[in-house]
C-alpha cells in the first residue's frame, strides 16, 4: 500500500494490560528489564490499516483489542452454527459477484481505488469513507460486467468508516441481501469480495475469526469489528464481507499488518447493522 502510513501500536490481548500511561513494569512482579520482553517487542510493530489502494486511502487505524470492564468477549458464543450453512461457497460467490463494484477516484494528484457493493435498487452503492476521503476529483464504478458509471458521494462518515454513492441504477448491477448478525456465529464460512491492487472481482475465503473486536476504524471511539481470516488486500476496502448465503456480514476496511509487510490474515470490516444504519441515514440526508 505504497506510502500510506501506518497506525500506532496494536495492543493484543495478554501482551500488555496495562492502562495507558501505567508503565509495563508497573503491572509486573519481576525485575525491571526481564518482563514481558517477547510479547511487547512482537505487538510494537503490529498495525491496523486501511485496505485502499492508491493516495487517496492514505490513512492508518489503531486497533485496541483489550475489552473494557462490562464489554463482550470476541468469540465467546457456543451456540452452534445455524443449520443450513452451505459448506460450497462456489454459489455464494457467483450469486455475489454481480453485486460488487470496483470504485475508482482521480483527482489532479493522483487517486485512489476500492471496492463497494450495490445496497438497494435505485443505483446507492455503500463502501469506505476512506476511499472517497481524497475528495475534490471524479469518482466512478465499474460492475461486473465491465461498464463504467459515474458516481455521485452521497455523504461520508469518517467516523464509521462508511460512504455512500449513486449511479444511474442498472439491471447489471444487483443489490446483496444483508445478514442478521444476530445469526452469525464464530467459524463461518465467508468470502470476502472486491479489487484487492485492481483486479476486480476477486474472491477470497475464510471464516468468521471473532464478532466483538474493538478497533479503532476512522474515529477516536472504539467500536466492535467483525475479525476474519480472509485474505483482504489494498483495494478490498468497501467491498463486502459475505457469509456462505451470500448476504453481506460486513464491510472490510482494515487489516493488521506487520512493520514491511502485509496481510498477515487477521482483517476487519464495519459490522453491517452498523453500515446499513449509517447509510440508510445518509441516503436520506442526500
Amino acid at each position: 500500500m505504497g506510502g500510506a502510513p501506518r497506525g500506532p501500536e496494536f495492543i493484543s490481548p495478554g501482551f500488555d494490560e496495562r492502562a495507558p500511561g501505567v508503565p509495563s513494569h508497573a503491572l509486573d512482579p519481576r525485575p525491571a528489564g526481564t518482563a514481558r520482553k517477547w510479547p511487547l517487542f512482537a505487538a510494537a510493530g503490529l498495525a491496523l490499516v486501511a485496505v485502499s489502494a492508491g493516495t487517496g486511502g492514505a490513512a492508518g487505524y489503531l486497533a485496541g483489542s483489550t475489552p473494557e470492564a462490562g464489554e463482550p468477549t470476541a468469540g465467546s458464543s457456543t451456540a452452534p452454527a445455524p443449520p443450513g450453512v452451505p459448506s460450497d461457497l462456489v454459489g455464494a460467490a457467483a450469486r455475489a459477484l454481480p453485486g460488487v463494484v470496483s470504485v475508482q477516484v482521480r483527482t489532479g494528484s493522483g487517486g485512489a481505488s476500492g471496492s463497494g457493493f450495490v445496497f438497494d435498487d435505485r443505483g446507492h452503492i455503500v463502501t469506505n469513507n476512506h476511499v472517497v476521503a481524497g475528495g475534490g476529483g471524479s469518482v466512478s464504478v465499474v460492475g461486473s460486467d465491465g461498464r463504467r458509471l459515474t458516481a455521485e458521494v452521497v455523504g461520508t462518515d469518517p467516523n464509521s468508516d462508511i460512504a455512500v454513492l449513486r449511479v444511474t441504477p442498472s439491471s447489471a448491477l444487483r443489490p446483496l441481501d444483508l445478514a442478521d448478525l444476530s445469526a452469525t456465529r464464530v467459524g463461518e464460512p465467508v468470502l470476502a469480495v472486491g479489487s484487492p491492487l485492481g483486479l476486480s472481482g476477486t474472491v477470497t475465503a475464510g471464516i468468521v475469526s471473532a464478532l466483538d473486536r474493538q478497533v479503532r476504524l476512522g474515529g477516536t471511539v472504539r467500536q466492535t469489528a467483525v475479525q476474519t481470516d480472509a485474505s483482504v488486500n489494498p483495494g478490498n476496502s468497501g467491498g463486502p464481507l459475505v457469509n456462505a448465503r451470500e448476504e453481506v456480514i460486513g464491510v472490510n476496511t482494515a487489516i493488521a499488518t506487520l512493520e514491511g509487510g502485509g496481510s498477515i490474515g487477521i482483517g476487519f470490516a464495519v459490522p453491517i447493522d452498523r453500515a446499513q444504519q449509517v447509510a440508510t441515514t445518509l441516503i436520506g440526508r442526500g
